[in-house]
């Protein structure tokens, strides 16, 4: 088929709504009603598990063996640990990340008192008073503490806004969309691979484009805790591409452009077929891409295989410098992945035998050995 034609203000516009809509893992049910407004918007039928992780069914010329997408609308945040007697707060994050990265963060609370306003700072935070201390205090989630934007000169004071141990701080995302292309936000991982699904998806509803098998267009809610796609799948899926961040780092072989499919994470290796069917598929469609391996990694594809899930998995990304701090990316890198997906979509099933869930051995797939064919 044609090269497909991504809008980009879609995608832009779809990023921008889902960064504006805080969703720290745990606090996800405004980015749930976002996400399924937006398939209503395109004429998908839908639907949720008890906690909110979506799953869309987009009808392929057959329904079996299907494919999944997924990509993770929870993003980092906070909780409440303690109030402490200057009625400060105390917090523990959501999700791994540094609080060197917390540190001068604007962020709400969300109590039964209602919504407060706060910045995360550094226990000492003025050079003026501690002097060169400032540079030299530890880093830790034990070394911040938040100030509330309200009148509270102790404990008592903040327990009185009804702010209270456990509830749940969004972190500011933000963002920026520069004319070079860039976007600088907070929790680009992993809604920038959301709103790569929601264009890929718009793109073939837009031209008509009918895949090849049943495609389940999954939206998880707590991937950042580790549980990810555990539960959301359908039976009748047989294989899962993954749409997350791909970290540029010295010793990675990521880039801010293009695509970086991951041959491997903390986890182990992804599928050996899969992941260079996606590469072949890059190939084909011109799409610039590299790959990569990431050493301290794991994704919603690893959270559906320790479920129990007997089915292949990639993981495709868009490169992220920073990742889980101040994050930078480029659109263009989102355009390729979204080319991409719609390329495997399109793409003819090769493992027919993925049919079904346990069979003989007739059919099984083969690798290449001694450097040659993969024996028949």
């Amino acid at each position: 088929m044609s090269r497909p034609a991504i809008d980009l203000d879609y995608l832009k516009a779809r990023l921008a709504e889902l960064l504006h809509t805080p969703s720290p893992t745990g606090y996800t049910d405004e980015a749930v009603w976002l996400l399924c407004r937006e398939l209503e918007r395109l004429g998908l039928t839908y639907e949720l598990t008890r906690r909110g992780a979506i799953r869309a069914r987009l009808p392929g010329r057959q329904p079996k063996p299907a494919r999944a997408m997924v990509a993770h609308v929870d993003t980092l945040g906070a909780q409440v640990k303690f109030v402490k007697d200057n009625g400060r707060l105390e917090l523990v994050p959501i999700g791994h990340w540094s609080s060197r990265f917390a540190e001068g963060a604007r962020a709400t609370i969300f109590s039964e008192g209602g919504m407060y306003r706060g910045t995360i700072l550094p226990l000492k935070a003025s050079g003026h008073t501690f002097n060169e201390e400032v540079d030299t205090q530890p880093v830790s989630w034990r070394q911040i503490e938040l100030r509330i934007d309200a009148v509270v000169h102790s404990a008592a004071d903040t327990r009185e806004l009804g702010v209270e141990i456990g509830d749940i701080i969004a972190i500011d995302p933000q963002p920026e969309f520069m004319d070079s292309g860039f976007i600088v936000s907070r929790h680009l991982d992993d809604k920038a691979g959301v709103a790569t699904m929601l264009a890929a998806l718009e793109c073939m509803i837009r031209e008509e484009r009918t895949p090849t098998v049943d495609i389940w267009w999954l939206f998880t809610i707590a991937e950042e805790v580790g549980h990810g796609a555990s539960s959301v799948l359908v039976p009748d899926v047989a294989s899962m591409v993954t749409v997350d961040n791909g970290a540029t780092a010295p010793g990675q072989n990521s880039s801010e452009f293009g695509v970086t499919i991951a041959m491997a994470d903390q986890t182990g290796p992804f599928d050996w077929h899969l992941s260079r069917k996606l590469v072949q598929l890059a190939r084909d469609h011109d799409i610039p891409h590299q790959k990569d391996v990431f050493r301290y990694y794991r994704s919603d594809s690893a959270s559906a295989l320790e479920a129990g899930a007997d089915i292949r998995t990639a993981l495709v990304t868009f490169g992220i410098d920073a990742s889980h701090g101040y994050e930078r990316i480029h659109q263009s890198a989102l355009v390729d992945l979204a080319r991409l997906l719609i390329a495997y979509a399109e793409s003819e099933v090769e493992i027919e035998r993925d049919l079904r869930p346990l069979s003989g051995i007739k059919g099984f797939t083969h690798q290449p050995v001694d450097g040659g064919d993969p024996p028949q």
